[in-house]
């Protein structure tokens, strides 16, 4: 029951976040929506197949069956810690961000972010997807999930590249000098 609560509610309220926080950015006149670093289809093709890997994930939880091999319980517990820590970071990373957060690159100034879980990371966020994506390959270990996982894994690092060179251009020195203390993912 544990499982199935973790696999089924952490993206359910990510996505809840996500989208109200959305809401409350248009409320106050901001666009949560930032311009695709990287082009437009591949961004969002990609953004949509982690929701799509995350259902598929939840569907194995509830004994849909998407499964090619028994996964065993150890793979299982596993999957299911990456998944509770990959969802813990984005939930975290989402809130710290506060009203700099976006979808893409910002299309105004907003602050830049060091303190919290970006001491320790420039994109905790994209770890925390990282890990529910690792995570989905495991609880299912379906060869599609895999194939797609691989391709989110690219083109996000793709993305981050982007992002950096945008942050770079908008903060200069400040953001320079955040690299040189803090990597990009772990």
């Amino acid at each position: 029951m544990v499982e199935r609560l973790c696999i089924t509610g952490l993206p359910i309220l990510f996505l809840i976040i996500l989208f109200g926080g959305g809401e409350r950015f248009r409320r106050r006149h901001l666009n949560m929506d930032g311009d695709a670093p990287i082009d437009k289809t591949l961004f969002y093709t990609s953004k949509y197949a982690i929701v799509a890997l995350w259902a598929v994930t939840i569907a194995q939880g509830w004994g849909l069956g998407f499964s090619f091999m028994k996964v065993t319980p150890i793979v299982r517990w596993v999957a299911v810690a990456l998944w509770v820590a990959g969802f813990a970071l984005l939930l975290i990373g989402r809130f710290e961000m506060g009203d700099a957060f976006r979808i893409g690159s910002p299309q105004e100034r907003t602050a830049l972010k060091v303190s919290g879980l970006f001491r320790l990371s420039r994109n905790p966020m994209y770890v925390g997807v990282f890990a529910t994506i690792v995570a989905s390959s495991l609880y299912t270990l379906n060869p599609a999930v895999l194939l797609v996982a691989a391709f989110i894994v690219a083109v996000h690092h793709r993305i981050v590249w982007a992002e950096e060179e945008y942050l770079r251009r908008a903060f200069g020195d400040e953001y320079t000098e955040y690299c040189n203390r803090v990597r990009r993912y772990l």
